[in-house]
């Protein structure tokens, strides 16, 4: 990343915390959710609607989001927001794990998650630029994604030596370096940069709703997570159910190997996909889908559910780096890149929402097996969407300023 670094030091460095940080504090609001009410005996079904409350509350604010990014001159504030939601939610988490306040934390995270993701996206393109928006997307999901796994491993460990509730107390603790890396970004030609978006552009908002690359898209990104987001929480519960106290343990490890990938990954996703374009890393990242659903149905005990784990590293470095991108490409030229952002998180969040609950149910009455084949079989149908309706996106070279796009 040398180019990057010589441009602006300072503010790619705090960006880098910032991805870290915020990587280690969602940590603990994924498969860990699962296990932490499965402890509280929480049935199946019953986790699938918790888990489907905050995924229907990220749904409805993504859009409303993207808009309010797009509008505020100074993204650290949105950004900080989020922050402060997500202290609210893990404390609530760990203090009662009762009906109610489970439900209201699900919210809370849902909500600041939504915001979270199109600002760090906006920050990151002030930062750099355009032209080297691929390789900044590919740091940042390094960084991520190292966060991640160490935060797994300290998470994995407190849950099985100390308890559950631990992990969102741990939660609610790394906020706090996340905020303070987050605030130093903004000193200097970086805040100076932040302008104001033309939030009534409406004919850039007209092009961008009626592109037909965004609807493709869109609908490959729903297909995609339908696939995916119920794959990690339904091998949680399983391996609570096989290995009890030390599932924590393995969800960690199943959390950390492909985090793994992804820190590898991510830097070649984002410089290949000024080289080869877009297209052929998206065939990738969605081709992995079926082959880990498969893996994870058919591999036996506790453990080898890590190997079938694996191969999601590959998944989630093309998409942690080719959702915003793309994003950008779509909205060259128009005001709409965060509000872009959120009308891909709808999609994403819509396909979510209903992957945890149907894969809940069928889970509770044919197996987890069966529920990881169908998941298998909807990662097929969205690599065959890639394959035959995406187009290559990306423009022969950058038009417009970044200002102007964010």
């Amino acid at each position: 990343m040398p180019r990057l670094a010589l441009r602006r030091p300072g503010a790619n460095r705090a960006l880098d915390l910032v991805n870290f940080f915020v990587a280690d504090v969602q940590t603990g609001f994924g498969p860990f959710v699962a296990v932490y009410l499965t402890t509280n005996k929480w049935t199946q079904i019953d986790i699938g609607y918790a888990l489907t409350l905050g995924t229907m509350t990220s749904l409805i604010s993504q859009l409303p989001a993207g808009v309010l990014v797009d509008a505020m001159r100074n993204k650290r504030i949105a950004a900080s927001g989020a922050l402060v939601g997500i202290i609210a939610a893990a404390l609530l988490l760990a203090v009662r794990p009762q009906q109610l306040p489970v439900l209201v934390a699900q919210m809370l995270h849902g909500f600041a998650s939504c915001v979270m993701t199109p600002a760090i996206a906006a920050i990151s393109l002030h930062t750099v630029g355009y032209a080297a928006l691929g390789e900044r997307l590919g740091r940042n999901a390094r960084y991520a994604s190292i966060g991640n796994g160490l935060a797994a491993a300290v998470m994995g460990a407190t849950g099985a030596y100390f308890s559950s509730r631990f992990v969102f107390l741990l939660t609610a603790a790394l906020c706090v370096p996340a905020l303070a890396a987050l605030w130093s970004i903004g000193a200097g030609e970086h805040a100076r940069a932040q302008t104001t978006s033309r939030v009534m552009d409406l004919a850039g908002l007209k092009r961008l709703l009626v592109d037909r690359r965004l609807l493709i898209f869109a609908t490959c990104v729903m297909l995609f997570h339908l696939s995916n987001a119920a794959m990690l929480p339904l091998a949680g519960a399983e391996v609570t159910m096989r290995a009890g106290h030390f599932a924590n343990l393995i969800i960690a490890a199943c959390i950390v190997v492909p985090q793994a990938i992804v820190a590898l990954m991510s830097p070649w996703v984002g410089r290949m996909a000024e080289t080869v374009g877009r297209r052929r890393l998206l065939l990738l990242g969605w081709g992995a889908l079926p082959l880990r659903g498969l893996l994870l149905a058919v591999l036996p005990g506790s453990w080898p559910l890590v190997m079938g784990q694996a191969i999601s590293g590959v998944s989630a470095a093309v998409f942690g780096v080719l959702l915003p991108l793309l994003a950008a490409d779509l909205t060259i030229g128009t005001s709409h890149f965060n509000l872009c952002i959120g009308v891909l998180g709808l999609a994403m969040y819509l396909g979510a929402a209903a992957s945890t609950t149907i894969s809940g149910g069928i889970a509770d009455s044919a197996g987890m097996e069966t529920a990881f084949m169908v998941l298998a079989a909807v990662g097929a149908v969205g690599f065959l969407a890639v394959w035959l309706a995406m187009p290559e996106t990306k423009p022969d070279r950058p038009s417009i300023s970044p200002a102007i796009q964010e």
